[in-house]
């Protein structure tokens, strides 16, 4: 039995091109690294002293910098390839991380996060694209998950490292890490990934959710309201970043190492079980789309199920619903705009796909610290929990739409 499990393990890695897993390394580095989001809204109101809605403003400000980020990542990329964007956004990005422990004030900060991210988002849809060119069609969705496996590993890592460095030196250590990281990954990338174009597509290889003859994002309709979903999903997920921290300090009175080794615990489920699942997923003839609306399922529980109890065993049961859910969602969304795009219009489609996240950005830690500042944290659990609902709703709508273009 347990020979059978190892060698399952083993199969659902097999296959993936060398770049992939070059790719997968330097993206483990960067994301080791990037332990400042986690602590964020900590940092902001302990050391800065901000007040709830001024660290909403600046969440949003971080979520603008990330939609001009990755709009802009989607049109370089289709205009000079994804190698040169990638490398420049990595590099740019360190120097601006280690900058940013200087600024104390709350516009000067919410000025430098935006710049920041405008710079740091630009990498995303690149390497969504690079996913294309390093691996075959028929692999993509294994490739993707094998490097949201390094994204989530280097978030297991990062947040229980964030809250140690916290502990024994101070917050600004955080941001001398992340600079370096991003630093550190480019001069990997260098030495092992060199630029190549992207693959013809294969029919018979990819799985088709759809024939999409739409020439602009904006005429093709079921990918609007997907995208709409990607935004909702995106927007009751980041909460996990923003204000769960201040749930799990305030109300449940956690330490930030306990905080981290707490959210630590979503990277470390994930590296375990997320690449096995896809591989047995990819195995069957289950439906993506229900999948997809089954994840949305598990993320409006994760939120509902904390106003059960006050019991502390209750935050990893949130914690678990909301993993297993993202493990679910985020491949197989990622793994429908890739197919999605039509030729040519890669860099665009991967770019609306990163910019939904970038919309949730802008309003989901804004609405969360306002409704908890004058609701508290049950109203803002429930709303969370009843905008995964709808956006379960909009997935059945969507089915619809796919279904009739078949026809």
């Amino acid at each position: 039995m347990v020979l059978k499990i190892v060698k399952s393990y083993k199969d659902s890695f097999s296959g993936l091109s060398q770049e992939i897993w070059w790719l997968a390394l330097i993206t483990f580095i960067n994301r080791a690294g990037t332990m400042v989001l986690p602590f964020l809204s900590l940092y902001l109101t302990k050391d800065l002293k901000l007040s709830l809605s001024e660290v909403g403003w600046i969440m949003s400000c971080f979520g603008v910098g990330s939609l001009l980020g990755s709009w802009l990542g989607g049109k370089l990329t289709d205009k000079v390839g994804f190698y040169k964007v990638m490398f420049w956004s990595l590099l740019t990005t360190g120097f601006l991380f280690i900058a940013l422990q200087f600024v104390h004030t709350f516009i000067g900060f919410a000025i430098g996060i935006f710049i920041t991210m405008t710079v740091a988002d630009t990498f995303r849809p690149a390497m969504f694209v690079s996913l294309k060119a390093y691996s075959k069609p028929e692999n993509q969705t294994r490739s993707l998950t094998l490097v949201r496996l390094a994204i989530n590993l280097g978030f297991s890592f990062g947040p229980f490292l964030g809250g140690i460095i916290i502990a024994t030196i101070n917050y600004s250590g955080l941001f001398w890490v992340d600079g370096i990281t991003c630093i550190a990954a480019i001069f990997l990338m260098k030495l092992v990934l060199h630029p190549k174009k992207l693959k013809k597509t294969s029919e018979k290889s990819i799985e088709i959710f759809s024939e999409n003859s739409a020439t602009s994002v904006f005429k093709d309709y079921p990918y609007i309201v997907f995208l709409t979903v990607v935004f909702i999903m995106g927007f009751i997920f980041l909460q996990l970043f923003t204000t769960m921290p201040l749930y799990y300090k305030e109300v449940h009175a956690l330490s930030e190492v306990q905080i981290g080794l707490l959210m630590s615990l979503n990277g470390f489920f994930i590296f375990l079980f997320e690449m096995p699942l896809i591989h047995a997923i990819e195995k069957t003839l289950i439906n993506r789309m229900k999948i997809i609306t089954w994840s949305l399922v598990l993320m409006a529980l994760s939120f509902l199920v904390l106003n059960v109890s006050n019991w502390f065993g209750i935050l990893i049961v949130g914690m678990l619903l909301i993993t297993i859910g993202e493990m679910l969602a985020f491949p197989f969304t990622n793994n429908f705009a890739m197919n999605r795009a039509p030729k040519g219009k890669d860099g665009m489609y991967l770019a609306y796909y990163t910019m939904a996240f970038s919309w949730a950005h802008i309003f989901s830690a804004k609405t969360g610290m306002e409704i908890i500042d004058r609701y508290g944290f049950n109203v803002n659990w429930f709303f969370m929990g009843s905008l995964g609902l709808i956006a379960v709703v909009l997935m059945l709508f969507l089915k619809q739409l796919l279904n009739k273009e078949k026809v």
